[in-house]
């Protein structure tokens, strides 16, 4: 008699992972990655400068030539940054409606993640893994975790 678990069948099939370096997948995702960033980055009322860091310290020359002509490769860092925040505001969609989701990132926040802080400040201080902090929280909220 065997003791090893069995599940039951199931129609759920996992997510292939996206290889970010594979240079193909990065070539394929860098430009709608920009775009939606800077989509957000608008929706969000989110500074410049406060961008330019957000995709992990970019220089203003570049910043406002990668915004003007988006399609080019991204590094696994600044699409990963990028994959979190679209992830972040997906998420706040779900939870509030447009006019709270938008404004959220700029309120200041009392869970002890943020210690009063704002979530836009928190990620500024924190870097990815900040933003990977937020992410999860808000998927936690809405019952993705």
């Amino acid at each position: 008699m065997s003791l090893a678990y069995s599940y039951p069948k199931s129609r759920f099939e996992p997510a292939v992972l996206v290889d970010l370096n594979a240079k193909a997948e990065r070539e394929r995702l860098s430009k709608a990655a920009l775009v939606g960033f800077f989509r957000l980055m608008s929706s969000w009322q989110v500074r410049d400068d406060d961008a330019r860091e957000l995709l992990g310290g970019l220089s203003s020359s570049s910043f406002y030539e990668w915004k003007k002509q988006p399609d080019r490769v991204l590094e696994v860092d600044r699409i990963t940054r990028v994959s979190y925040l679209l992830g972040i505001y997906k998420a706040l969609h779900i939870l509030y409606g447009d006019q709270l989701a938008d404004e959220w990132v700029h309120l200041p926040n009392t869970n002890p993640i943020f210690n009063g802080r704002t979530p836009l400040a928190y990620m500024l201080g924190g870097g990815l893994l900040a933003m990977q902090t937020v992410r999860r929280l808000l998927d936690a909220r809405r019952g993705g975790l």
